[in-house]
C-alpha cells in the first residue's frame, strides 16, 4: 500500500483536474446556449427562401435549371462526387469526431471518385495523416460559424458545380436531436431534390402569400437557391458546432463524476494509510516502553 504523502499528493492532482473538466464544462454550456440563439435568430430567412423555392417548384415542376439538373448523361461510376466534412477542432469530446471520420470513410469507399472539403482540424489532419487529398481546407470556422464563412464554403462548392468539375455536392455533419441524442447525417446539397420542398418539410406557420417572378423564375432561381445552400451549409455548421459542445459537455461530466468517485476512493485510502501509520507508531511506543522496563529490571 502507498504512504499517506502518495495518495495525498494523488488526491490532489484529482482534485486539480477535477476543477479543469468542470471548467470545461461551463464553458462548453455557455456555448451551446450561444450557438442555439444565434440559430433560432437565423432561421426564419432560411425557410422563406426555402419556402420561396418550394413554391416556385410547385407551379413550375418540369422547370429546368443547372441546379436542379442531375445530369442523368453522367454515368454512376464517372461521377464526381464532393463532400464537406465537418469536424471539430479539438478533441476531448467524447466520439464525436471517431463518428464523423467513421461516416466519412466509408462514403468515400462507396465512391471512389470524389473529392474531399474539411471543415475542422481534427478531420482534416486525420485525412491528411491518413494520404487522402484534401481539395481545400475552410479555416477559422467549427469554432465561430457565421453566415459569411457559410457563404465562403457554398460559393467554392457551387463554383465548382458549375463548372461541372462536381456533380454532386455532399454535407455529412452531426445534428442534435436531444441534449442526450445526437446523430451523424449525410446529405445532398447539389443538384436539388425536389421532393426536399414539399409542404411537410416547413414550419406550419411560413406565409402563403401570392408572389411575381421578376424579371425572371430563372432570376429568382439564380438568387434563391445560392442562399439556400448558404443557409443550410450554415446551419448545419451551427448544429455540428452546438452537437460538439453538447458531447464535450457530457464527456467533461463523466470526466468530473469519476474524479469525484476516484477522489472518494483515495480519501478512504488514506484515512487507512494514516491509521495504520499512527497504529505503528503506538505500536512502537509501546514496544520502546516496554524495552525500557525491562531493561530498567
Amino acid at each position: 500500500m502507498a504512504n499517506a504523502r502518495e495518495i495525498l499528493n494523488r488526491m490532489r492532482s484529482v482534485q486539480d483536474t477535477q476543477k479543469i473538466t468542470n471548467a470545461m464544462y461551463l464553458i462548453s454550456s455557455t456555448k451551446l446556449k450561444k450557438s442555439k440563439k444565434m440559430l433560432e435568430e437565423t432561421e426564419p430567412y432560411f425557410y422563406t427562401i426555402q419556402n420561396i423555392i418550394r413554391r416556385m417548384l410547385r407551379h413550375m415542376p418540369e422547370m429546368e435549371h443547372p441546379y436542379l439538373d442531375s445530369r442523368e448523361e453522367v454515368k454512376d461510376e464517372d461521377r464526381t462526387r464532393g463532400l464537406i466534412v465537418v469536424t471539430g477542432d479539438k478533441g476531448m469530446a467524447g466520439a464525436y469526431n471517431h463518428n464523423i471520420i467513421k461516416e466519412a470513410q466509408k462514403w468515400m469507399e462507396e465512391n471512389p471518385n470524389h473529392r474531399l472539403y474539411t471543415v475542422g482540424e481534427v478531420g482534416h489532419h486525420y485525412f491528411v495523416s491518413k494520404g487522402m487529398p484534401v481539395e481545400e481546407q475552410f479555416h477559422y470556422t467549427v469554432q465561430n460559424p457565421t453566415q459569411h464563412r457559410a457563404r465562403l464554403i457554398s460559393s467554392t462548392l457551387m463554383d465548382e458545380y458549375e463548372r461541372r468539375q462536381l456533380d454532386e455536392v455532399w454535407i455529412l455533419y452531426t445534428y442534435m436531436i436531444n441534449s442526450m441524442s445526437m446523430e451523424v447525417r449525410m446529405e445532398r446539397l447539389l443538384p436539388l431534390r425536389k421532393e426536399r420542398f414539399s409542404a411537410n418539410q416547413l414550419p406550419s406557420d411560413i406565409p402563403m402569400e401570392d408572389f411575381e417572378m421578376l424579371p425572371s423564375p430563372q432570376a429568382v432561381m439564380d438568387m434563391a437557391v445560392p442562399e439556400y445552400i448558404t443557409g443550410y451549409i450554415f446551419g448545419a455548421l451551427v448544429e455540428a458546432f452546438c452537437c460538439e459542445q453538447n458531447a464535450r459537455m457530457m464527456a467533461m461530466q463523466s470526466a468530473s463524476d469519476n474524479a469525484a468517485e476516484l477522489i472518494s476512493q483515495l480519501s478512504g485510502e488514506y484515512n487507512r494509510a494514516r491509521q495504520a501509520a499512527i497504529t505503528q507508531e503506538i505500536t512502537e511506543v509501546i514496544g520502546g516502553a516496554k524495552a525500557q522496563k525491562k531493561k530498567r529490571t
